[in-house]
């Protein structure tokens, strides 16, 4: 027969017909792929609002129910009892449970889970047997838990939108079918030849050679007469023989499921998230030797061993075979902006334990592939930790700037270097298609540097994970001329191949920022402050511990209690939850979270103070305690009895040259409190000068505050029309300009709310005007000024607000109450300041970094808004103003004006985000010379870590006693805990790192008992070089710029 002429697009057509399960699925190949059905014995059901255990759930009262019929509502459980009969005709053939519902389903099977079914992770179908024996049985039950949800969530009409509370469910196929895997393996290699001739074109000769071996595979295959499928098959398999070169770009596929530790469903439905894709994932394992499994978050490992023992020892056994990978090293996948320093590092303390402890090893990777952002301290942390190999994609979201670089280097803020990847396809929940497989060469920014590169195969996000296509498409693709090689490969595997091309690589110096999501700095002010306050509220927790437990033999380290805080602050941390990018049921259980942390680490303050105070001699009264490496004075209020509070002036123990961690004190209760110079005191020293200062004055509606370091002026609606530093006359507020003025924006983004602010909103900038006459003087005189002011921002949100100046205190602080009722509005603070500079500095994790105030670039101008921690500045040569504050995180300098993110109002996915009332502080502070030397950072310190005055249940120390002092104000006693090793030891780890960004060296005086003092990493790990000698109660420590140092010190017993 003549060759034809072949058009180009109805051949595609023609081949895309054959396969289509839309069209002609009564004569075309699709429309084999099940032939004989026939419907489910018996079907019955439950409905239940809780998630039911399989033993508690089999035990309920099932009745009879029918396909499509509807249940509900949403987060609800609907347990299905499935029988089934088998018939006798089907001996020899592939059997499946077809099952397609819009809710989620496990399969269990004799009490086991054995496979997730969902819709929309294309997993319709459960393999009864692949080949039904004459002796197999014909009858069997299984239950089929779905849960009243989908693969991501149940919004209202659009994916993020609020849960639609009412939303019903229902099942829309439930039957036995006959399974034809060789029409299956046919449509495999159809939709391949047709990916490669749509990927390559009409100018490619191997697009051609596709399009008409699939051709030529329709001409010869008649779906109704399955003899001739094997001269189709043999077609195929000539063309996928056919090799490629040796220059091909290779491909590591990694199985994997992306599994949010909550978004948009609540943490309790992550838990059978993971259960129904781990489950098909072993599944498939079992059945595909080389598949290899990547799996990262020990939470919900442990969820998934505490509520699915089963399932879970499988997933070891196949870690045993190499099959599954745990990676990461963390405990969740937390935010990379957020969570402190020393949050980030009990992410891999608690993450790289458990892995050690389950799976017999610890990661080699951080897997952080959908974060907001990477804090530019983290290539340190991760080395501390034993990782050297970074995977993340999420930098391909960037709105503004394409990252130049899929492989590369990455070196942190203090020099730390990792090897990063970025999977070139921009994906990890990649489906094994041609057109994907071809974006991963294509798209490879690093071309001529290294030759592979990472495909993340499997559905992910809401769970899922990858199916046997996917599989079977990789590997048929595994080496195919005119494509990259594939290969089933492991990220150990891929990262070696990488650090085999190092010498190519570029290095990319900083923090990776994403252009995008820069909304989550701000939205739910609630978890934010949370945050903040529960990683304080632990730190000293820990720090009193250690002191009480080298102080007493009785007492007894609360590690197992620490243990469960830190895992919940952890999990609170991940990175949908802390930047606030959830629905309202993961809010109310962050918040129930964090006020757990809050009861029981305030229970196990006053154990530690008990413990400390045991065995003093003197009255009952206050414990007070400087939880900070350096002397502090300063003004507290303290109870009084009836509830009532006084103010006192408080100095921290320590004299001129050193910095006391740890004062703990009494203060004593004068004869004359009311008198302002005879306030509560402590027994030490008052600093110089007076307490007393001028009260606040009040001339013309306006008000000054002055307490001999600052003098602050403001108008009569309580914006700061001048900040003086007295000693210089120095003003710190723009010339013609106010600070502490309100600002209101509209914030409208593109699509993802809770998210996103777009570049946009700058230009709808609206004043916020308060009424002349509403500053009043609050505090007169004394050890505190004040004057307070109402502002009504809008009809609906008001804000009151005092402003504060106490006496000896560098800065002015502002503390202020919200009663916010706004829809996509944005609140923030701005203040102008009297300084020019082409970058100011912002607080980060165990550092700072500079970003630019201009817009000079798009890279620039794409950092709009920002992150910080408890600190930002702007300086020149010899003064400068920072701006600090107790729980906010997003910020702004644009020119010479500071400007602080307070509230925001989305509507998706929580439609309740940040309404209500709240409450937090700022601070202002002009200070001369460099922020280094004014103590900008110890003053942002000071703010969150107030001095505690702790109820003392028997005596207090009659002295006061510092446990340690540093030499130097450049480095900080971040964390002192108890070593992990052991629970009943007697050792201690402390963490310190440079704050100034300089060479130094540092001497750490300690008053407790030490025996040994080792260097280790931050995984608490010896150092074997790392032994400190002791001289006269001082160690000696050698800091580069921003490195962060842990140590170990061996107690001796207590004397008594």
């Amino acid at each position: 027969m003549a060759a034809a002429l072949k058009h180009w697009r109805t051949t595609l057509e023609r081949v895309e017909k054959f396969v289509s399960p839309i069209y002609f699925t009564d004569y075309n190949l699709r429309g084999r792929l099940y032939r004989d059905s026939c419907p489910v014995a018996a079907l019955s059901s439950f409905l239940t609002p809780e998630r039911l255990s399989y033993q508690q759930a089999v035990q309920q009262d099932f009745r009879s129910v029918q396909v499509g019929d509807h249940f509900g509502p949403t987060w609800w459980t609907c347990w299905f009892r499935v029988e089934l009969t088998i018939p006798e005709a089907w001996v020899g053939q592939e059997v499946h449970l077809r099952w397609e519902s819009n809710g989620e389903g496990l399969v269990w099977r004799d009490g086991e889970p054995v496979q997730g079914l969902t819709t929309e992770g294309e997993k319709t179908s459960y393999v009864l047997t692949d080949r039904l024996g004459e002796g197999d049985p014909r009858s069997l039950t299984l239950y089929v838990e779905v849960a009243c949800s989908g693969l991501l969530g149940a919004g209202k009409g659009s994916m993020i939108a609020a849960p639609d509370p009412e939303k019903t469910f229902q099942v829309s196929r439930a039957e036995l079918a006959v399974f034809h895997r060789d029409v299956y393996k046919l449509l495999v290699d159809l939709e391949l030849l047709l990916g490669i001739a749509k990927g390559l074109g009409e100018d490619n000769q191997r697009s051609f050679q596709a399009l008409y071996t699939a051709n030529q595979m329709v001409n010869v295959c008649d779906p109704a007469q399955p003899e001739t499928f094997p001269v189709a098959q043999a077609l195929a398999s000539r063309f996928f023989g056919q090799r490629g070169g040796e220059s091909q770009h290779t491909i590591h596929a990694i199985g994997h499921c992306h599994i949010d530790t909550a978004w948009l469903w609540p943490f309790k439905e992550t838990v059978r998230k993971c259960a129904r894709s781990w489950v098909t994932a072993v599944q498939l394992m079992e059945q595909n030797p080389s598949f290899i499994f990547a799996c990262s978050q020990a939470q919900q490992l442990e969820w998934v061993k505490n509520h699915y023992p089963g399932l879970y020892t499988r997933l070891q056994e196949c870690a045993c075979r190499g099959q599954f990978v745990p990676v990461g090293g963390t405990w969740v996948e937390m935010d990379g902006n957020l969570p402190s320093g020393e949050a980030m590092v009990r992410q891999f303390l608690q993450g790289q334990n458990f892995f050690l402890q389950e799976f017999g090893k610890m990661c080699s990777e951080f897997w952080l592939p959908d974060t907001f952002g990477y804090s530019a301290q983290l290539p340190q942390i991760m080395r501390g930790c034993g990782i050297s190999r970074f995977l993340t994609q999420k930098l391909s979201w960037n709105l503004v700037n394409t990252f130049p670089h899929h492989t590369f280097f990455w070196e942190g803020l203090d020099g730390s270097r990792v090897l990063a990847h970025f999977p070139p396809g921009d994906s990890y929940g990649m489906q094994g298609s041609v057109k994907e497989v071809l974006k991963t060469v294509t798209n490879n920014r690093d071309k001529g540097r290294t030759n592979h590169s990472a495909f993340l195969f499997g559905f992910g996000d809401g769970g899922g994970g990858p199916t046997q296509t996917m599989l079977d498409r990789l590997e048929r693709l595994c080496n195919t001329d005119g494509l990259p090689r594939v290969q089933l490969s492991s990220p150990g595997r891929l990262f070696s191949e990488l650090e085999s091309d190092a010498g190519q690589l570029c290095t990319w110096v900083g923090e990776l920022f994403l252009e995008l999501h820069n909304g989550t700095y701000t939205t739910h002010a609630q978890i934010k402050k949370g945050n903040r306050d529960c990683e304080r509220i632990l730190h000293d927790v820990e720090l009193l511990s250690s002191l009480a437990l080298a102080r007493s033999t009785q007492f007894l380290y609360p590690a197992v209690q620490l243990q469960y805080l830190w895992r919940l602050l952890l999990l609170n941390q991940f990175h949908d939850v802390v930047p606030g990018s959830c629905i309202q049921l993961v809010v109310e259980d962050a918040m129930s979270h964090y006020e757990d942390i809050r009861s029981h680490g305030n229970g196990l303050l006053s154990a530690a103070a008990a413990a400390l105070c045991a065995g003093e001699p003197g009255p009952e009264g206050l414990l007070v305690v400087n939880t900070l490496p350096w002397k502090r004075t300063e003004v507290l209020a303290l109870p009084k009895p009836g509830g009532a509070h006084t103010l006192g002036l408080i100095s921290s123990a320590g004299d001129s040259a050193q910095h006391g961690l740890c004062s703990c004190s009494r203060p004593h209760l004068p004869a004359a409190p009311a008198a302002p110079a005879a306030c509560v005191r402590s027994t030490r020293e008052s600093p110089e000068g007076s307490f007393s200062r001028p009260p606040p004055t009040k001339t013309d509606g306006s008000v000054t505050l002055d307490n001999g370091i600052l003098r602050v002026r403001l108008d009569p609606t309580g914006r700061l029309t001048s900040l003086v530093l007295v000693a210089s006359g120095r003003e710190a507020i723009a010339e013609g300009a106010v600070g502490n003025q309100f600002v209101l924006f509209d914030d409208v983004p593109l699509f993802w709310d809770a998210w996103d602010v777009m570049d946009y909103h700058l230009e709808t900038r609206k004043l916020v005007l308060g009424q002349p006459g509403t500053l009043a003087v609050g505090t007169e005189g004394g050890l505190r000024g004040s004057a307070w002011f109402l502002l009504q921002l809008s009809p609906n949100s008001r804000l009151s607000q005092e402003v504060v100046l106490d006496v000896g205190c560098p800065y002015v602080r502002f503390h202020t109450e919200v009663h916010w009722q706004e829809t996509h509005k944005f609140l923030k603070v701005e203040f102008p300041a009297r300084v020019r500079s082409p970058q100011a500095t912002y607080e980060i994790q165990f550092g700072h970094l500079q970003r630019p105030t201009h817009y000079n670039t798009s890279w620039d101008w794409a950092r709009f808004e920002v992150w910080a921690h408890r600190w930002m500045d702007l300086s020149e040569c010899g003064f400068g103003l920072a701006l600090l504050n107790d729980c906010k995180y997003g910020a702004s300098v644009r020119g010479n004006v500071l400007s602080l993110s307070l509230l925001r109002a989305p509507k998706a996915p929580d439609a309740t985000a940040d309404m209500g009332r709240h409450e937090f502080t700022y601070a202002l502070m002009p200070h001369k010379g460099s922020f280094q030397d004014a103590g900008v950072i110890r003053a942002a310190y000071s703010l969150n870590f107030p001095l505690l005055a702790l109820p003392a249940p028997g005596p207090a120390p009659a002295a006061a006693w510092s446990a340690f002092s540093l030499s130097t104000p450049a480095v900080v006693l971040e964390t002192v805990k108890q070593a992990e090793a052991n629970p009943l030891s007697r050792t201690l780890v402390l963490r310190l790192y440079e704050a100034h960004g300089s060479h130094v060296d540092c001497w750490l005086h300690t008053s407790l008992p030490v025996q040994e003092a080792v260097l280790c990493d931050l995984l608490e790990k010896r150092d074997p070089a790392g032994h400190l000698p002791l001289r006269d109660n001082r160690l000696k420590l050698s800091f580069s710029p921003f490195q962060v140092q842990s140590l170990l010190l061996v107690l001796q017993p207590p004397l008594d």
